[in-house]
């Protein structure tokens, strides 16, 4: 399972409200990259799952996962901070065994 925290939420609402498409979901992933070997990956697509996605809801967000990034992400925490430097999307992986200082990329 991935969960959102209140702030993390509320920030996905609101981009979700300034697009103006109410069946938008938030897909979370991972690629090659970055300075730790993979990067998190982040977006708003169309709510309808692809295969062998997973959906979680919350809050009424669908939150969409392939099924390889989800065997990296399974337990993950997102959150969201605002702050003048160093705001945004913050990521709370159980099964990263090393991050980089931004905390955008992780060692599984």
């Amino acid at each position: 399972m991935i969960t959102l925290t209140a702030s993390a939420a509320q920030e996905v609402k609101r981009l979700i409200e300034k697009e103006q498409k109410p069946n938008l979901g938030f897909r979370i992933g991972v690629k090659g990259g970055g300075c730790s070997g993979m990067s998190y990956v982040l977006g708003l697509e169309e709510a309808t799952p692809k295969q062998y996605d997973t959906v979680f809801e919350q809050e009424g967000i669908k939150i969409l996962v392939d099924a390889k990034s989800h065997l990296y992400l399974d337990g993950m925490s997102v959150d969201y901070k605002t702050a003048l430097m160093g705001g945004g999307f913050e990521f709370s992986n159980p099964l990263a065994k090393k991050s980089c200082g931004c905390g955008h990329s992780f060692t599984a």
